[in-house]
């Protein structure tokens, strides 16, 4: 199965998470390509049978042009690359109809109640059934401490929801 993970990353905690999901879909015999999207042209995601896309989690939703470029020059931020243009908005909008395809979504947010700090993952994942595709998992949410940085155990957290995302995938690609 062709699996595709993309990421909007700011303080390289969503890359991070990308790469660990990634690493595990390949470990469970997929064949995956992973990326920013500022790397990755929507079109890619042509003829994948999963995609899985992820960002960080700004003022309650997906980011924004602003507020990309406020972490990027945050003077914290020591990620070499961080995500400026295309944000992620932008190439969900790109994005070729799914035709029912498997999907799923991530997003790193702080450890706190989705009701204070609100979820990327949720809008990454209406946006893809908007756009035609079906979610194999929930939307899920890895944590940062408010300086920035990835709790202890993410990245495992990250690796084993990768295999029960594969896991849910498998028969639906199949029966397909």
């Amino acid at each position: 199965m062709r699996a595709l993970v993309v990421y909007e990353s700011l303080y390289g905690n969503t890359a991070a998470v990308g790469e660990a999901i990634a690493s595990s879909l390949r470990n469970r015999e997929l064949d995956v390509e992973v990326g920013p999207v500022s790397e990755i042209e929507s079109m890619r995601a042509d003829g994948v049978e999963l995609l899985v896309v992820g960002g960080p989690t700004h003022v309650h939703g997906m980011s924004s042009s602003r507020s990309r470029r406020d972490a990027a020059s945050d003077e914290k931020n020591t990620f070499a690359t961080p995500t400026l243009e295309p944000g992620l908005r932008t190439w969900l909008e790109d994005l070729a109809p799914g035709d029912g395809r498997l999907a799923a979504a991530f997003d790193t947010r702080i450890d706190k109640p989705a009701i204070l700090t609100g979820s990327a993952a949720k809008g990454i994942g209406r946006r893809l059934e908007g756009r035609g595709f079906r979610l194999v998992a929930k939307p899920q949410s890895f944590f940062v401490s408010t300086a920035n940085r990835l709790l202890d155990d993410e990245l495992e957290r990250a690796a084993a929801w990768a295999g029960e995302v594969a896991r849910e995938s498998r028969p639906i690609a199949a029966a397909r």
